[in-house]
């Protein structure tokens, strides 16, 4: 039982980061849209698609830190004073553009909030992705302590990493408006979504033939045999599904584009996982090596695992209780 303890918060966690990901992307994407909207009313229909979402997505960011923390306090510790910089900027974008958010409402003159909301959806994303390149680089530890310097996270692949999520955000954002909202704002949403997604194909393949070049590991990992017989269909299906998003969204469907974008990302996710299990903090710590004791792990674990269906289900039902188009010209309230 206590060799699979790791594993069971292992993937809570990521699944955690996955729905993150996933529900704060497409909600980020649209601060990230925020500059290319024609004037306030069309933000008012834009921020009135993620309303009733908005501050419960960062559950799951809570749940995927607090998780790593308990679970695994020393990857936390090594994690953490490597990439302090980063992190700070994320948390502070992600107060800012929650400030933002509240008092865009109810203020008379909007356009500086909107500017606050569009800084902090930009600033939060872009950080966000230095933290997964930083990771994914490799984090300098020696005796289970970082030992690098204060800006090792900042190098070319970090700030590819950041472009690419703010570009994989913005499909997110650009396919969920074309889906939830009508009239103009759907429409730019729609030619917007095609420039998105050229940008998230291009990253991704920077990013995948950067790391197997740069890491030797990650190269023995997807091409060594007999692994490149079991890790091939990724990359195909990843093709394919950005063929079909394309597809749709030429089309003009709704629905289907901002499932392929959830799909993308989900693929992107697995490969990254498929690179670097069973380190958590690459390269050298396991998810063995950093997790608390089995007693810690287990009391931990039977809270979570009480109150993970709840807050699974008070999701479910708020997205079904608010479906549906936002159309141009409704009140905000």
């Amino acid at each position: 039982m206590e060799m699979y303890l790791p594993l069971i918060w292992a993937a809570l966690i990521g699944v955690a980061v996955a729905l993150y990901i996933i529900l704060d992307g497409f909600d980020l994407g649209i601060g990230i849209l925020f500059p290319f909207a024609r004037n306030e009313t069309e933000r008012d229909q834009m921020m009135r698609t993620v309303a009733p979402f908005w501050d419960g997505n960062e559950t799951w960011l809570i749940l995927g830190g607090v998780g790593l923390f308990v679970a695994f306090p020393r990857a936390y510790a090594a994690i953490m004073p490597a990439l302090y910089l980063p992190v700070i900027v994320m948390l502070v974008a992600l107060v800012f553009r929650g400030v933002a958010f509240e008092f865009r409402t109810v203020s008379h003159s909007k356009k500086g909030w909107s500017f606050a909301f569009a800084l902090g959806s930009i600033l939060a994303s872009f950080s966000q992705g230095l933290v997964l390149g930083g990771l994914v680089q490799g984090i300098n530890v020696v005796n289970g302590q970082y030992v690098g310097g204060s800006f090792d996270w900042l190098t070319p692949f970090t700030v590819l990493c950041g472009l690419a999520l703010i570009a994989g955000y913005g499909l997110l954002g650009a396919t969920w408006l074309h889906m939830k909202t009508d009239a103009e704002v759907a429409a730019r949403s729609q030619r917007q979504a095609r420039y998105w997604l050229v940008a998230v194909l291009v990253f991704m393949a920077a990013v995948s033939l950067y790391t197997p070049l740069a890491e030797p590991r990650i190269a023995a990992r997807w091409f060594s045999l007999p692994n490149f017989y079991f890790l091939w269909p990724v990359p195909v299906v990843t093709a394919l599904v950005a063929f079909a998003c394309w597809y749709w969204i030429e089309r003009g469907r709704e629905v289907p584009p901002f499932l392929a974008a959830v799909a993308l990302f989900l693929l992107g996710y697995a490969g990254l996982v498929i690179s670097n299990f069973p380190y958590i903090v690459p390269p050298s710590l396991t998810i063995w090596e950093t997790s608390a004791s089995p007693g810690s792990q287990i009391f931990m674990l039977i809270g979570t695992l009480f109150l993970l269906p709840m807050v699974l289900g008070y999701v479910i039902f708020v997205y079904w209780l608010f479906r549906g188009k936002v159309h141009a010209g409704e009140s905000y309230h």
